[in-house]
């Protein structure tokens, strides 16, 4: 379990980063952007360490290849822990990038994984998304 302040500061600052993007605002962004990896790297390998957290970090890195490098070490940390939402949100995150990067057989190796893991969970709409997505590539 994410302890509640990190949650709520994380959230907070992903809040803020969309707001800065959302007005272009790139210094704001990078501030802000730092202030998270820091929230990251001082609680990694802590009891305050969670996949949420380097999720997060990795939805906002802007750079595809090194926002790939994030959802792994996500992944790592949510496997650690067999947190199944997050494994497959991570791996579904990873698959879409994999796809805008080229990379088709990783992005279907990532939805499968994130179809097993989402057999856990309760998100039907997150469920038909992964369909969808595996599907398409499949086909192709």
């Amino acid at each position: 379990m994410i302890n509640t302040k990190i949650y709520k500061s994380v959230y907070s600052l992903a809040e803020k980063l969309m707001a800065a993007d959302k007005k272009g605002d790139k210094e704001a962004f990078d501030s802000l952007y730092a202030e998270l990896k820091a929230v990251c790297i001082d609680n990694e390998n802590t009891d305050k360490d969670h996949p949420e957290q380097w999720e997060t970090l990795a939805d906002f890195t802007e750079d595809l290849e090194e926002a790939l490098v994030g959802y792994e070490k996500a992944l790592g940390k949510a496997v650690a822990i067999n947190a199944k939402d997050h494994m497959s949100s991570i791996a579904f995150s990873m698959a879409t990038l994999q796809i805008e990067l080229g990379q088709t057989d990783a992005a279907i190796k990532n939805l499968q994984e994130a179809k097993v893991n989402a057999n856990k969970i309760d998100d039907k709409e997150f469920k038909t998304e992964i369909d969808e997505l595996l599907e398409t590539l499949l086909a192709g």
